[in-house]
């Protein structure tokens, strides 16, 4: 799977980016062939209304029945476009622009050998020469007393060709975006797989070794009764039987930690909602893990300062939510731990802050740290064991009594968790 990956990334990759070259590329060929197009239907339409005004000045000259090409020519050297009227011409022009579906606004000027305009529209300019179109009107302007030059300036923008393309090319645009967003999700949901791939099977060993550790004690415990010397002793029995029974309200624990995760995660917190005075239910939680912070060398300071501390909460999930935050300071942190509660009044609400002078945590640590399953690395820690259930459970709960949950953190100097509830 690891080699896997990369390389179906890889390949995505490769097809997205050939993708997106052959549309510029085919973008690019097409806007050349358009502008060769347009080209060359100028080109046509001059030649058009050279072979009109021809025809126009033979019809006029008397010549045009009987004459044929060699003599055509002959009579042509003295073309003069002075012999056709300005409506004549327009007419000329008109006709061979619409041939050739050029519809834009234009300008039309003929001028002499001198390059002036002997017959010219109402708005050309001598300036315009330079960005006309231009065909010669006489046969051979070498042999030829009186050339003449046509130029017709056509009033397009730069960007014409584009417009006139621009529902291909923004289709095109809109179908390449659609599909560098699909390869963007879809490479998103490869790594969101990947990920929830390693979340499980470190889900799976930890769920292995938490219960697997309970397990192997019950079944010494077992094996103890069943000796001879322990069954006729009943201080013994009881001791074992009392492992039995704690091994097995752990195991409880642990399987009702991943019933609370199931039921998370399908937004069916249940809540039994009542008065609770915060700083008891506080306390009792603190005295229940004394032992443990004892054994790490840590103390517990309780500054209970709200003046207002009845909330409406469940009892169970209340106390679950003081717990998983202490029993985290815990787990996270080395000897001469100190955790410091603290309660006070905030924006109507009972903030309940929890600070540890714990391992702490990076940034990306702090922004993953309430993901179900996340848990953070350690470092030296190598006794912290979880599901990774503790913080995603706090958050659900916290959140679905219409409170919030926040955490600043420090590496190596602790973090601080503040839990914000509605006061009753």
């Amino acid at each position: 799977m690891k080699k896997v990956f990369p390389l179906i990334v890889f390949l995505i990759t490769l097809s997205v980016l050939g993708i997106i070259f052959i549309q510029i590329s085919w973008i690019s060929d097409a806007i050349k062939l358009r502008q060769n197009q347009r080209k060359q239907d100028i080109e046509y339409a001059l030649n058009q209304i050279k072979e009109m005004a021809w025809r126009s000045y033979l019809i006029k000259s008397g010549n045009i029945g009987y004459l044929d090409e060699e003599s055509k020519m002959y009579y042509l050297q003295d073309f003069t476009v002075q012999m056709l009227s300005n409506d004549e011409m327009k007419m000329i022009i008109d006709t061979s622009l619409r041939k050739y579906n050029i519809k834009e606004r234009y300008e039309y000027g003929i001028t002499n050998i001198f390059q002036v305009p002997v017959k010219s529209s109402a708005s050309f300019h001598t300036d315009d020469i330079s960005n006309s179109n231009s065909v010669s009107l006489t046969p051979d302007p070498d042999r030829s007393r009186n050339p003449e030059v046509f130029h017709l300036y056509i009033n397009e923008d730069k960007n014409y060709i584009l417009r006139k393309m621009g529902w291909m090319i923004a289709a095109s645009i809109i179908f390449t975006s659609i599909i560098i967003s699909a390869f963007a999700l879809t490479v998103r949901t490869l790594f969101n797989q990947k990920k929830l791939s390693e979340i499980k099977s470190d889900f799976i060993n930890n769920m292995t070794h938490e219960l697997k550790t309970p397990l192997a004690t019950i079944s010494l415990a077992i094996d103890a009764l069943t000796n001879e010397k322990v069954i006729h002793d009943s201080d013994k029995v009881r001791y074992y039987s009392g492992m039995i029974k704690d091994e097995n309200k752990r195991m409880n624990k642990q399987v009702e930690k991943i019933l609370q995760a199931a039921r998370i995660e399908k937004q069916d917190i249940k809540l039994n909602l009542q008065r609770l005075n915060a700083h008891d239910i506080i306390n009792k939680v603190a005295d229940n893990l004394a032992l443990q912070i004892q054994e790490k060398n840590g103390t517990l300071s309780l500054t209970l300062n709200a003046d207002k501390h009845v909330i409406e909460a469940d009892e169970v999930h209340f106390s679950n939510i003081i717990f998983n935050l202490l029993d985290n300071a815990i787990k996270y942190s080395n000897d001469n731990l100190h955790i410091d509660v603290s309660t006070s009044v905030a924006n109507g609400m009972l903030a309940i802050k929890i600070k540890d002078n714990g391992i702490g945590m990076n940034r990306e640590t702090q922004a993953r740290v309430f993901e179900k399953f996340y848990r953070a690395h350690t470092g030296n820690i190598h006794n912290v064991k979880g599901f990774g259930l503790g913080l995603s459970y706090v958050k659900a709960t916290v959140e679905a009594h219409h409170g919030k949950v926040t955490v600043d953190s420090t590496l190596g100097k602790g973090s601080t968790f503040i839990v914000m509830l509605p006061l009753v």
